[in-house]
């Protein structure tokens, strides 16, 4: 009988340390795919290689974390230790070490937003540099000849920016370097506008703006880059971003902040008619101060009593008084001449527009081929009568010679066999074929006999 073999124990199963940490981070990843941990970081450190690893605890416990690169770049805001945050990630385990850690994907500080709380970290760090000193600021110029303009191409605010340029001081000269105003890739963009008029050298002043909009619409010009991109500007830059109610990094460190982009277009440059004014209050302080002059120095000379000083002094003050009068004709010369100089400025450059009609320039190309055609009609007719006259003279004369004509007139052409046209009796002979062409027909005939000798008429 056989016996069947029995044990009390079961079979025992052996795992290697690596099989064991694989079969756990199975398990975790299955149960914690995705989740939400809230807070506080610990222990934070940057790696060079861009990787962020911290420790998230609460009063009782402690979780390891890690945020890679490619996730932590596009974080608004930079971590730091006791900052309580809320991180989405994965529970898995680092086998090389046999630890289990939060894989964050997610990270998000409590309270105020990430975009906040990283605008206030940057308005700290940069204020701390001096960027928003008064002192660095510089004052806009205040006739700016060159305006340069960094925003979108399209909407209103460039329209109402041009408008009223074009309003206060016609004839400036602006340049538009246009660039998206938000979104991603944005502030890089409105770095190189910024750079390009800072290296150029082409423009007096800069205003840099947009309309309004959301905190994460408005924020390219809260990126570090942008803010020392204009701390960095050669001349003047003027903010103008958003709605009166709305701050930005870049309205800090700009020379002077703008509410609006229609605002930045009043502040940039006075109107023509203020400049008139300003030009005429500097000439009557001018002749008032004059005057001033000549009566403090007449009184005195009066009280001295001085008759021959006064005599002097007196033509010294008629010829300051007629200087005078040449520095007022020369004054008002110099006013008339720039502003007739503006006026034929402004013409020739609506004359050079209107030059650049295309519709101009067809009516005048019309024109042009009208009175070429008329001019040469004529003689194209002349040459076509004569032309054709000369084709019927010589097609009169292809009539007269053409062998047709001859076969008309009761002539023959003779071949022999193999088509050779026969001129003389010799080149055939007796009992040969021959083809004879008349004007209406052909014949075939034989050669019966040759009669050698001179042709009879």
């Amino acid at each position: 009988m056989a016996q069947s073999s029995f044990s009390f124990f079961a079979e025992r199963r052996i795992y290697s340390v690596s099989e064991i940490n694989a079969a756990i981070r199975e398990t975790l990843e299955s149960d914690f795919a995705d989740v939400w941990v809230e807070g506080e970081i610990s222990n934070f450190r940057p790696a060079p290689s861009g990787h962020l690893y911290f420790t998230l605890k609460d009063a009782q416990a402690q979780l390891k974390s890690v945020f890679f690169r490619q996730d932590a770049r596009l974080l608004r805001f930079k971590p730091a230790d006791g900052m309580a945050v809320l991180a989405r990630g994965r529970v898995s385990v680092y086998e090389v070490r046999g630890e289990y850690q939060l894989y964050v994907e997610l990270l998000e500080p409590l309270g105020a937003g990430a975009l906040q709380l990283a605008f206030e970290q940057l308005k700290k760090k940069l204020a701390a540099e001096g960027l928003f000193d008064p002192g660095r600021k510089k004052p806009l110029p205040l006739f700016p000849r060159r305006i340069g303009l960094v925003t979108s191409p399209r909407g209103a605010v460039i329209a109402d920016m041009l408008r009223i340029l074009g309003r206060r001081f016609p004839g400036l000269h602006i340049r538009l370097y246009p660039v998206p105003v938000q979104g991603e890739g944005a502030a890089g963009k409105i770095c190189e506008a910024l750079n390009y008029f800072s290296d150029s050298g082409w423009s007096d002043l800069l205003i840099v703006g947009r309309g309004g909009g959301s905190l994460e619409d408005l924020w390219p010009f809260n990126e570090e880059s942008v803010a020392r991109a204009i701390a960095a500007c050669p001349v003047p830059v003027i903010s103008a971003v958003g709605h009166e109610t709305d701050f930005t990094i870049a309205d800090f460190v700009a020379d002077l902040r703008a509410p609006t982009p229609s605002a930045a277009a009043e502040l940039a440059i006075r109107s023509k008619s203020e400049f008139v004014e300003l030009i005429t209050g500097w000439y009557e302080r001018l002749c008032q101060a004059l005057r001033y002059q000549v009566a403090v120095l007449h009184r005195r000379l009066t009280d001295l009593g001085v008759e021959r000083v006064a005599g002097s002094l007196r033509r010294r003050l008629n010829g300051a008084g007629q200087r005078t009068d040449e520095l007022d004709y020369r004054l008002r010369e110099q006013v008339r001449r720039r502003l007739l100089e503006t006026e034929r400025r402004l013409g020739a450059a609506a004359a050079r527009l209107q030059a650049q009609d295309l519709r101009v320039q067809l009516a005048s190309r019309r024109v042009q081929i009208e009175q070429l055609r008329a001019a040469f009609e004529p003689l194209l007719q002349l040459r076509l009568a004569r032309l054709r006259g000369r084709l019927d003279s010589l097609h009169a004369q292809l009539g007269h010679l053409s062998p047709l004509g001859v076969l008309e007139r009761g002539y023959a052409i003779v071949q022999d066999e193999s088509g050779r046209v026969l001129r003389r009796a010799a080149e055939t002979a007796p009992g040969r074929g021959l083809r004879v062409r008349l004007h209406e027909g052909r014949l075939r005939a034989e050669v019966w006999e040759i009669e050698s000798g001179q042709e009879v008429e």
